[in-house]
């Protein structure tokens, strides 16, 4: 079986990528990766992914206003998110969601802002990308105000959240997305979370070039979408199934949660 793996969550357009993207595409491809979706956090970085899906064959946008930079926020800068999400090759919107390690915004504004990225989500049908990070039962809270009794269509993307968190997203209709921390030695509790998703709402990325997984942590520096497959791998061995099942498990539900065209 041929390994195909979509890395559902990528900052392909970082500085880090400036001198050899066309090099980490490839290596990509060469590893399995059929599918990419570079992420937003500003209203520049979100163009730049538009930019993007237009530049490389496999390349998707997903566009928002991470919450560490809505302090920063011009007047207008969300009706340009608004407006970027009509473009063609943008399947998600943000990354959004709430952020209490950092203080960069408050958290009030914070809320504003992640419940305008999750209106806008509804409003294009267009699923709606969480980041999470120490605030975890305000994102629970605020996601159970907005589903108003039903559900969302979204992703906890590089979830490292407790048992209790993924069951009330779950049953909140979001998706979990595994990242590197999944594979530290350390984490044998998240571990544990990624083996009792249920199927088919598993998702696997690498938050590149952010947490390079092992066994490249400490000897690589910037992650990169290939290594999607070391990730992978270990939520395989977690859930004690083949790395070729994992891999077109997470491509068919990425397909199906973003609307990705099969290739």
């Amino acid at each position: 079986m041929t390994l195909q793996f979509v890395d559902t969550h990528a900052h392909l357009d970082e500085a880090a990528f400036a001198t050899d993207r066309d090099e980490v595409l490839t290596r990509a491809g060469e590893a399995g990766v059929s599918r990419i979706l570079t992420i937003g956090i500003t209203v520049e970085t979100s163009r730049n992914a538009v930019g993007l899906t237009a530049r490389y064959d496999g390349v998707y946008a997903v566009v928002g206003i991470q919450p560490n930079y809505v302090s920063q926020c011009g007047p207008d800068d969300f009706a340009v998110i608004e407006q970027l999400a009509e473009q063609p090759g943008v399947v998600g919107i943000g990354e959004t969601g709430l952020d209490r390690y950092w203080d960069y915004a408050p958290i009030e504004l914070q809320q504003e802002y992640f419940r305008r990225h999750i209106e806008l989500s509804v409003a294009r049908s267009l699923p709606f990308v969480v980041h999470c990070r120490e605030a975890e039962t305000d994102t629970v809270n605020l996601l159970t105000e907005m589903a108003g009794g039903g559900t969302l269509s979204g992703v906890m993307h590089s979830f490292c959240g407790d048992q209790a968190t993924a069951d009330a997203c779950l049953n909140l209709g979001l998706f979990l997305s595994f990242a590197g921390m999944v594979t530290y030695r350390k984490n044998e509790e998240l571990r544990e979370v990624a083996r009792r998703v249920p199927a088919e709402r598993l998702l696997i990325e690498t938050d590149s070039p952010y947490l390079t997984p092992v066994p490249l942590r400490g000897k690589q520096k910037r992650n990169e979408p290939a290594n999607v497959q070391h990730t992978a791998a270990c939520v395989a061995e977690a859930r004690g199934m083949a790395v070729e099942d994992l891999a077109a498990l997470t491509t068919a539900n990425a397909e199906r949660l973003f609307r990705l065209p099969a290739v």
